[in-house]
């Protein structure tokens, strides 16, 4: 595999918003969304065994059960049974499914955040998906593979990554259309972040973003059956920063 980071931090997105986690971001996308905030995951990383990856995972885990002497000593933590694969897109590596069906059987709750570009029939069904469906102002837009729709399971969640009043429309018809609220455990309506100061911009330059509160009273006004997705760990540490 290739390998952008392997890192332990706060999930900021999601359900699980607010848990320990462990993130392997693997290298690559075949995307280039407007407002991409990890655009320095599309070159680079290093290549990987599973075997490695999986070593370094439970390393960061932490043995069950004990807790470090240290705060901050990354090989004694509390024992973390959350991990993410994410990226650029995790399943444009055929390694993915492998890794995933490996931190199952270790007894990790794992997610895959992805596109909704690349098939996820090859994820086994335990694997919590974050899928993306991209809106008009992503510069991506009808890129997703209706196919995955089939594909979800009830504790799986769709994410709808929002810039404007535009794509608000586009997200709220298509929850609609395809009774998402019905297919999965979550539909997250995600405002666009600004691009932040000192990070690589993404693909397309720099983006003003959108006013949660905007989004807040918009998802009010309509009564959707939604939640509202906020970058959790953007609050917490400085937006341009790697491996958190």
């Amino acid at each position: 595999m290739v390998i952008t980071e392997i890192f332990r931090s706060i999930q900021g997105e999601s359900t699980h918003a607010g848990l320990p986690c462990i993130f392997v971001r693997l290298t690559g996308c075949n995307l280039r969304c407007t407002w991409c905030d990890t655009a320095y995951a599309f070159y680079g990383g290093a290549k990987r065994t599973v075997d490695d990856v999986m070593a370094e995972v439970h390393s960061l885990a932490g043995p069950p059960g004990q807790f470090s002497d240290q705060s901050n000593d990354q090989s004694g933590c509390p024992h973390v049974r959350l991990v993410e694969i994410t990226g650029g897109e995790p399943l444009l590596q055929p390694e993915t499914p492998e890794l995933a069906r490996r931190l199952l059987a270790d007894g990790f709750t794992v997610l895959v955040e992805t596109s909704g570009e690349r098939p996820i029939a090859a994820l086994p069904r335990e694997v919590i998906k974050i899928m993306d469906v991209k809106c008009p102002d992503s510069g991506e837009h009808g890129t997703f593979d209706f196919a995955n729709l089939d594909f979800l399971s009830a504790h799986d969640e769709i994410k709808f990554v929002i810039a404007s009043r535009r794509d608000y429309d586009f997200a709220r018809e298509f929850l609609a259309a395809h009774k998402l609220a019905d297919r999965v455990r979550q539909v997250l309506f995600a405002p666009v972040a600004p691009s932040p100061e000192g990070s690589p911009s993404g693909q397309k330059g720099s983006w003003p973003g959108l006013e949660a509160r905007d989004l807040a009273e918009w998802i009010l006004a309509d009564r959707l059956p939604v939640r509202m997705n906020l970058q959790l760990h953007k609050f917490i540490w400085d937006p341009a920063m790697h491996g958190v």
